[in-house]
């Protein structure tokens, strides 16, 4: 079907970076359009989504699925979504690879499989609309990872 793929680089070490980008505790909130989460663990969540695309109506049912981790270096992440006559299910690898200031992140994500009405959306769309939410979640993660290491460096008052 669709398929996205890239590159990110954070200034954290692959066993730091490896820790937060395979929980499901920190992703969640790095998510765009999370309305409510219904349970959350390291290694699974359930939340409700409200897109804000004109071809999705209401909200989404999704969870998020951390899936054969590989100690800082990688793993899989599997998201399937629900709503009322839509469904999708998503599959990201993320490949860990140490640099010299920090961790590259090679990524790919397969939309497997659209259904109900989402199979009427031209690729097009869901291809412009599935980008702009990608680049949001690792803007969100990139500025939580960064706050968090300003946080951490702060000294004690």
């Amino acid at each position: 079907m669709l398929r996205f793929e890239g590159n990110r680089r954070f200034d954290l070490s692959p066993q730091e970076t490896f820790a937060k980008l395979t929980d499901a505790r920190f992703l969640v909130p790095c998510v765009p359009d999370v309305e409510s989460v219904r349970s959350l663990d390291a290694d699974r969540a359930e939340m409700v989504l409200r897109p804000r695309f004109a071809f999705v109506r209401g909200t989404l049912d999704a969870t998020m699925r951390i899936l054969d981790p590989v100690a800082d270096s990688s793993v899989r992440v599997e998201i399937t979504g629900k709503g009322i006559g839509s469904s999708s299910e998503i599959h990201a690898t993320l490949t860990f690879a140490p640099s010299e200031t920090g961790t590259n992140i090679h990524w790919a994500a397969d939309v497997k499989a659209l259904g109900g009405l989402l199979k009427l959306v031209p690729a097009g769309l869901i291809r412009g609309a599935a980008e702009k939410v990608i680049n949001d979640a690792w803007n969100r993660i990139e500025k939580t990872l960064t706050q968090e290491r300003l946080t951490l460096s702060e000294p004690e008052a």
